[in-house]
């Protein structure tokens, strides 16, 4: 069985999420990163320096969405990418498992590069600079419009950027379908982090395999009352590799 929850990553989750891990009790916990994704959260809190080397070395349009996410996450009074540390975190306490099903996003990101048209990358850095400016209110504004016709949301996507949504959607999803579908064979309850935008493709995908699964979106994540207990900790030791 396999529990799709869908995040936002910019968004406080952290006890919403160790509320349902503790009711679901997973055998593994399967996150939207690869390893090299997961030692740069990491070094955004233990070590800014080695960071800042990491930031160096991405594509511009990368680092330039990601500085948009990092605004945003402020401005929800957390760290962009938090929700998957504190999945991660819940794991190492209880000594689960922790699988990482995200293809290398430097690579992927360097793909589509490569592949995106002129007038794409234009729109695209357009897009990347007008995002600096959005608020709190205007996001949480879309969120309801994208919450209520998603399908159509996708479709936009696909017209006014094919390239993003072929790598950065549609590749990413096949990619972590497969990775849950051999998850699958292994574990008897599996819990998957991972942004809500992946979740109607994945359900697909799975759905195809004939593969027992449910879904928690966004929008019902964002509505649950977190508990008051804290007992479910999700510190862990933030060690992490070099990116030399």
């Amino acid at each position: 069985m396999i529990i799709l929850i869908g995040t936002g990553h910019v968004f406080n989750l952290s006890q919403q999420l160790l509320d349902i891990f503790d009711e679901k009790q997973p055998d593994v916990i399967c996150v939207e990163l690869d390893k090299q994704r997961y030692n740069a959260l990491l070094a955004k809190k233990a070590d800014p320096e080695a960071y800042k080397q990491y930031e160096r070395r991405v594509p511009f349009i990368y680092k330039l969405l990601s500085k948009f996410q990092d605004g945003m996450a402020s401005e929800y009074g957390v760290v962009a990418g938090q929700e998957m540390l504190t999945a991660i975190g819940f794991a190492k306490n209880r000594q689960l498992p922790v699988a990482f099903i995200d293809m290398n996003a430097q690579k992927l990101f360097k793909k589509m590069l490569r592949k995106m048209s002129f007038t794409e990358k234009i729109k695209l850095i357009l897009s990347g600079l007008g995002g600096f400016f959005v608020s709190k209110k205007r996001v949480e504004t879309e969120l309801k419009k994208i919450e209520n016709n998603f399908d159509s949301y996708i479709e936009r996507i696909g017209e006014r950027f094919p390239t993003i949504k072929e790598v950065l959607v549609d590749e990413r999803n096949h990619f972590m379908a497969q990775q849950l579908t051999q998850a699958n064979d292994q574990y008897t309850k599996i819990v998957a982090i991972v942004g809500d935008g992946h979740i109607p493709g994945l359900s697909k995908i799975l759905e195809k395999k004939e593969i027992d699964f449910e879904t928690i979106r966004l929008s019902q994540l964002r509505n649950k009352e977190p508990s008051t207990n804290d007992s479910s900790s999700a510190s862990f030791s933030t060690e992490f590799k070099s990116y030399q």
